[in-house]
């Protein structure tokens, strides 16, 4: 079996586990056997005092079909 890993970048403005979710979703949308993610930086940025956006830098490992 052969694994290949990709690396994504997402943010959401709902929290980092959503920002996750938007990594693997748009990922499964041209990737199939999606094994796991591996969530490599976390960063939040901040407006006014608050935090406005959560971003992930994530890899995506995936099985290479025969």
């Amino acid at each position: 079996m052969i694994v290949k890993v990709i690396e994504v970048i997402a943010s959401s403005e709902k929290g980092i586990e959503d920002a996750i979710q938007m990594a693997v979703t748009e990922v499964s949308k041209t990737v199939r056997n999606i094994d796991s993610v591996y969530v490599k930086d976390i960063k939040a940025h901040v407006k006014d005092g608050k935090i406005s956006t959560y971003g992930v830098i994530c890899n995506i490992s995936f099985r290479v079909s025969d």
